[in-house]
C-alpha cells in the first residue's frame, strides 16, 4: 500500500501563503527606511501615501521575483535572502550617492559602483541604524522562512520549471510592459521628474524611480537630421556673420579693437569652483557676514566681464555643467537624468579643447578628488585633454572639512598652487598656447559649523528670524568656503597679472545647494523660493578676466553651456562654426533655455517658449546631434574632421 504525503495543516498552508507577500511588504519598507535614513509618519503622509501606486508596483515586482527564485530552487531562505538583497543593497547605495553628490542612485551609476565604496569611506559616511535594522530583519525573515517551509512537498522538475516560467514571464512583463513604458506608468499617476532626480525617488521610491529611470537611456535622433539639414544651418551662420553690424557685447575687447590687433592665442584658463555663487548677496536680505567673503570678486567685476551662469543642476550633478561649459553641448537635450560623462562621452567629440588642438593648443585639467569619480578619466581624453592631474597625483595638499569628509578635501588655495604649477610645467615643456581646465573640491555638500575651527569659521551675525542654529551653522561653514574660494580668485588674478603673456580666466560655480537639509536660507530672507527648480536658484556667479584689457563688461545671464562661444567672442577669438551659431541663439532667442525653463533676452523666464525659441531649439538639437551621436557632418565645417569616430546615425 503506497504511503500517502503528510496532509498539511490548513494553519500552516495559511501562513505559507501569506508569508511571501508579508516579507516582501517588509522588505519595501525596508529598502525606503534606508535610502531616506528616517521612514516616519510625515514620510507616509507627505509621499508614500499619495503615490500609492508606485510601491505597489514595487511591492509586486519584489514579490514575484520572491515566486520565481522559490519555484526554481524550491528552497525559500534563499528566495527571501536575495529578494532582500535586491531591495536593501540599491537602497543604501542610493543613501550614500545622495549624500556624496546630492543625487540619488541611478542606472548609468552601475558604471562606477567599483569607486562607491571608497568614496563613501573618503567621506566618512557610516553605517546607517537603518541598514544595522534591515540587517536584522532580513536575516531573521530568511531563518524564519527555513523553519516554516521546512519539510514542505517536494514538487516534479516539469511543476517546478512551469512554476518558474509562469512567474518569469509575469514579472518580465511588468519590467517591459509596465515600469519601461512611460505611457503606462504616466496613466498610473507616476509623472517624469528627472529634472530633480531626488525629488523623483522621494515620490515613488527607489525601485520604482530607478527601474524607470532606465527609459531615459535611448537617444532618438531629430526627424529632420541629415547633411542638408545641417549644411543649411551652418550657410545661415555663415551668412549671418557676414552681414552682422551689431556685436554681442558692444563694450566688448574684442568688440572695439581691430581684429589686426587682438591677441589670437591668449592662455585660457577655467576655473569651475564647487557649489559657488557669491553669498554676500544675502546681505541684501537681512543676514550679515562678519567679513567680506567676495573681496576680490567685487574689485575685479569692475575691471572684467561678469554675470550668471545657468546651470542645469542644483544640489549636485557637477558634472553636467562642466560638460555644458566645455562643449556648447545642453544636457536638457539628453535623456533626463543621464550623465553625460559616463553615457555619452564614450569617444572623441567636438568640444573645446579638442578644438583648441587644432588651434595649436596644449590641454590640461586638473581636479582635485579621484580620476574615476564621474568618470572623468575615459571622458576627459575624448574631450581634447591631453594631461589630467586628479586627487592621485597630489602630494603634500592641504585639506579642510574633516568633519564631514574624514580625509578632508583639498583646499582651493591648494588648487591654485596646483593651476599655477601646471602653468609653469606646460610653459617650460612647449612654446604652444595652454588651455587649463578646472574643477575645485573644498566647498562641496555636506555643511556643518563643526568643518572649520571657531577662529577660521565665517560668522554670521544677524539673519532673518525662524532659521534654526543648525543652518546658520552650516551656512557659515559654506560662507567660509566662499571666502576661501575669492581667495583662490585673488590669487590666480594676481599671479597672472604679472606673466608676460595675455592670459584668460573664466570663473564660475556649478550649482547651488540647499544649506543644512532645508531651503530656510533662501525662504527666510526672500532670496528664492522653495522650490530647486526656481530658476533664481540656478543663477550661479560668473567672471571672465584677462591681464590684458581692463573693460568692464555686463554679461547678464548666460546659459553655462554659452560660457565658451561667449569666452571666445568677448576676446576677439577665432570660433568653430558652432559656437558662431550659438552666440547668434544668444543674441536672437533666449539667454538660456535649459531643463523645461526659458530665459528671455530681458532676463524673464517663461516655461512656454515661442514659435521662434522653439525653431533655435530645435536646430541647436540638430547640430548637437550631429556631432555627439550622428555622421559629423559639421565638423568638416570646423577643420575638425580627423576626430572622426562618430556613431552612424540611427
Amino acid at each position: 500500500m503506497l504511503k500517502q504525503p503528510k496532509r498539511t495543516p490548513a494553519s500552516l498552508h495559511a501562513v505559507r501563503l501569506v508569508f511571501p507577500p508579508m516579507a516582501t511588504l517588509i522588505v519595501l519598507l525596508l529598502t525606503e527606511w534606508i535610502a531616506r535614513s528616517t521612514l516616519n509618519a510625515d514620510v507616509f503622509a507627505q509621499y508614500i501615501f499619495p503615490h500609492a501606486e508606485a510601491y505597489l508596483l514595487a511591492w509586486a515586482l519584489l514579490f514575484l521575483i520572491w515566486l520565481s527564485i522559490d519555484w526554481l530552487t524550491r528552497f525559500a531562505p534563499l528566495a527571501m535572502l536575495l529578494t532582500a538583497v535586491l531591495g536593501c543593497a540599491p537602497a543604501a547605495v542610493n543613501f550614500y550617492t545622495l549624500q556624496l553628490r546630492g543625487e540619488p542612485f541611478l542606472p548609468w551609476d552601475l558604471m562606477q559602483v567599483s569607486e562607491a565604496a571608497g568614496v563613501a569611506s573618503a567621506a566618512g559616511i557610516h553605517i546607517q541604524t537603518s541598514m544595522v535594522v534591515s540587517l536584522v530583519l532580513a536575516a531573521l525573515l530568511t531563518v524564519g522562512s527555513f523553519f516554516l517551509y521546512r519539510g514542505r512537498q517536494k514538487l516534479p522538475w516539469v511543476k517546478r520549471l512551469g512554476g518558474f516560467a509562469a512567474s518569469a514571464a509575469v514579472t518580465c512583463g511588468m519590467l517591459f510592459g509596465v515600469f519601461l513604458q512611460p505611457a503606462v506608468t504616466q496613466a498610473i499617476g507616476i509623472q517624469p521628474d528627472a529634472w530633480m532626480q531626488d525629488r523623483y525617488y522621494r515620490y515613488y521610491g527607489v525601485i520604482t524611480s530607478f527601474l524607470t529611470n532606465l527609459t531615459n537611456l535611448e537617444i532618438t535622433k531629430p526627424e529632420t537630421y541629415s547633411e542638408e539639414a545641417v549644411n543649411a544651418i551652418l550657410d545661415d551662420v555663415e551668412a549671418g556673420e557676414k552681414y552682422t553690424t551689431q556685436p554681442l557685447y558692444p563694450e566688448s575687447y574684442g568688440a572695439t579693437t581691430p581684429a589686426t590687433e587682438v591677441e589670437k592665442q591668449p592662455t585660457i584658463i577655467y576655473v569651475m569652483n564647487e557649489s559657488y555663487w557669491d553669498v554676500s548677496e544675502l546681505e541684501e536680505h537681512g543676514f550679515v557676514f562678519d567679513t567680506d567673503v567676495s573681496a576680490n570678486l567685487h574689485a575685479l567685476q569692475q575691471t572684467s566681464a561678469s554675470g550668471r551662469a545657468y546651470s542645469p543642476s542644483f544640489g549636485g550633478g557637477t558634472c553636467d555643467v562642466e560638460f555644458e561649459a566645455l562643449t556648447g553641448y545642453s544636457v536638457s537635450y539628453l535623456p533626463n537624468g543621464s550623465k553625460p560623462y559616463q553615457q555619452h562621452v564614450t569617444k572623441p567629440m567636438f568640444a573645446l579643447p579638442n578644438y583648441l588642438k587644432t588651434q595649436g593648443y596644449q590641454t590640461a585639467a586638473i581636479h582635485c578628488f579621484w580620476a574615476k569619480y564621474w568618470s572623468r578619466d575615459t571622458a576627459y581624453p575624448n574631450l581634447g585633454f591631453d594631461d589630467f592631474i586628479s586627487l592621485e597625483d597630489m602630494h603634500h595638499v592641504q585639506k579642510v572639512r574633516k568633519h564631514y569628509w574624514t580625509s578632508g578635501l583639498v583646499t582651493d588655495d591648494t588648487m591654485a598652487d596646483q593651476i599655477i604649477q601646471q602653468y609653469e610645467t606646460m610653459k617650460a615643456d612647449s612654446d604652444a598656447p595652454i588651455f587649463l581646465h578646472a574643477v575645485t573640491m573644498q566647498n562641496h555638500t555636506n555643511y556643518n559649523r563643526d568643518n572649520y575651527p571657531d577662529d577660521e569659521r565665517v560668522k554670521v551675525i544677524a539673519h532673518p528670524v525662524g532659521i534654526k542654529p543648525s543652518t546658520i551653522g552650516a551656512l557659515e561653514d559654506f560662507a567660509t568656503g566662499i571666502r576661501d574660494a575669492d581667495a583662490m580668485l585673488g590669487k590666480l588674478t594676481a599671479y597672472f597679472a604679472q606673466v608676460d603673456e595675455p592670459v584668460i580666466l573664466v570663473f564660475w560655480g556649478d550649482h547651488y545647494n540647499p544649506i543644512d537639509s532645508n531651503y530656510d536660507i533662501f525662504t527666510a530672507s526672500g532670496y528664492a523660493s522653495g522650490e530647486s527648480s526656481d530658476p533664481r536658484l540656478h543663477q550661479t556667479t560668473l567672471l571672465m578676466w584677462s591681464n590684458y584689457t581692463d573693460q568692464p563688461v555686463e554679461l547678464g545671464t548666460i546659459a553655462a553651456y554659452d560660457i565658451s562661444p561667449v569666452m571666445m567672442n568677448l576676446y576677439g577669438l577665432k570660433q568653430p562654426i558652432y559656437f558662431q551659431y550659438l552666440n547668434r541663439q544668444l543674441q536672437a532667442a533666449y539667454r538660456a533655455n535649459t531643463r523645461g525653463v526659458v530665459m528671455n533676452r530681458d532676463g524673464s523666464t517663461t516655461r512656454t517658449p515661442t514659435s521662434l525659441q522653439e525653431q533655435w531649439s530645435e536646430k541647436h538639437w540638430l547640430l548637437q546631434y550631429d556631432l555627439m551621436f550622428g555622421k559629423g557632418y559639421a565638423l568638416s565645417r570646423m577643420g575638425m574632421e580627423g576626430l572622426g569616430g562618430t556613431q552612424n546615425s540611427k
